[in-house]
């Protein structure tokens, strides 16, 4: 106690440089593969995309960041546990220790491109300081095993989701009479579908935070209401989308891949709000433990809410990191595991959105590297596995397995140097 009592500010002042350090780590790495569809299906531009993540990113991680910062923060780790309960300092070192751990691994992994998972490094952190220095009963080994859990099925959820939704357009759109006439005709739907599900699942579970908790009635009603006037932007946008005869010789749908390319404006804004609300927690919720066992002099509270400015720390971190380095990662989903169009990337976009907002929603740390893939391999096979990268496909699944060790091992050196610092 006398240890927090005595360096208090300095833990704050230390919590916030490395939370702010790992959330520039989150938009760097991890946004520029969230809107690596976008760029990759030429739908926008890389200036384009990193404008649109850095607003919707930034809307994300404030207003539907909280439930899964609860998760990160105290989830993983027993607060009732009698040494950490004795001792509250070995946890601040082991969250900070956590932070700067997961900051350092992504700075390389994004100097040298690799796309490896932001939830991954932290949770893996957390973890390794945690069985190594404090106890294995420390560990809350159920919540655990459901994160675990949730990175081998977000994928598969996203990726069979992105199949269906891309037979759908095979269906109704690519394989008819008239697909740029039926392209037109259908798109709203979809667009309306994106706006109502991003904005009920946001309105559901993540305003109470900001105290603007909202009835299940109240939240239907408005995201009817946000899902048609996304529809009628969608339709004016489309109203200026004309067919070209011209380039439809060369390639029957380059029409129709246009109508996708002014969805696929709308698919880039859900799926960087839904990164947003679902990976600032890997930022501030270590932040968020910190700061709650400071203010209490050294209480582990069970359970505490981030402070709205704690989510305002991870929120510029995310966009600072994306618009200063985002760009050396930024085309390995979108080109490199299979050919996208608009269309395959509008499927594999909506598809991963949906499956982060949801699990954001819940409280559940997917990894959305791994949704995101998971759409993009979904899209892949709908064309058959001959569309697949296999070789790219597996140096992604080996980055991913280092990630897990590499957080787990820098943060244990770092919690030691703590240690011994102001012990």
């Amino acid at each position: 106690m006398d240890i927090i009592a005595d360096y208090g500010t300095l833990f704050l002042a230390m919590a916030c440089a490395f939370g702010f350090f790992m959330a520039w780590g989150v938009g760097a790495n991890d946004v520029a593969n969230a809107m690596g569809t976008s760029v990759g299906s030429k739908a926008l531009t890389t200036r384009q995309a990193i404008f649109i993540a850095v607003l919707l990113e930034f809307a994300g991680a404030y207003l539907a960041g909280g439930s899964v910062t609860e998760t990160i923060q105290k989830g993983i780790i027993d607060p009732n546990l009698a040494e950490l309960a004795n001792n509250p300092q070995l946890l601040i070192y082991g969250m900070l220790a956590a932070l700067l751990a997961s900051g350092s691994w992504l700075l390389i992994a994004t100097h040298h491109g690799w796309p490896v998972s932001t939830t991954h490094s932290i949770v893996g952190s957390i973890v390794g300081f945690a069985m190594v220095e404090i106890s294995p009963e420390a560990i809350n080994w159920g919540e655990v095993f459901s994160i675990v859990v949730s990175w081998v099925v977000s994928p598969l959820i996203s990726g069979s989701f992105a199949f269906l939704v891309f037979m759908s357009v095979h269906k109704f759109i690519l394989n008819t009479d008239n697909p740029f006439k039926n392209a037109k005709k259908y798109v709203p739907i979809y667009m309306f579908l994106v706006g109502f599900m991003i904005s009920m699942v946001t309105f559901i579970k993540g305003l109470k935070h900001i105290g603007l908790p909202l009835t299940f009635l109240e939240s239907m009603i408005l995201s009817i209401l946000i899902g048609l006037f996304v529809t009628l932007v969608g339709v004016y946008a489309l109203s200026k989308v004309k067919e070209d005869a011209k380039a439809d010789s060369k390639f029957h749908f380059s029409s129709v891949e246009k109508v996708f390319g002014v969805m696929m404006i709308f698919t880039a804004c859900s799926m960087a709000f839904a990164h947003g609300s679902n990976d600032v927690a890997n930022a501030v919720g270590p932040l968020a433990a910190v700061v709650g066992i400071v203010s209490t002099g050294g209480v582990i509270a069970g359970q505490a809410i981030a402070p709205p400015w704690v989510l305002l720390l991870g929120a510029w971190g995310i966009v600072l990191g994306l618009a200063t380095y985002g760009y050396k990662v930024m085309a390995t989903i979108g080109t490199h595991i299979t050919e996208l169009t608009p269309s395959r990337g509008f499927a594999a976009e909506l598809a991963a959105a949906s499956t982060v907002v949801l699990a954001s929603g819940t409280g559940l740390p997917v990894s959305t590297t791994h949704t995101l893939v998971g759409a993009v391999l979904g899209v892949g096979m709908a064309r058959g596995i001959g569309a697949l990268n296999l070789r790219v496909i597996s140096t992604i699944f080996m980055s991913w397995l280092i990630t897990l060790p590499a957080g787990a091992f820098f943060a244990i050196v770092f919690f030691e140097i703590f240690k011994c610092i102001f012990s």
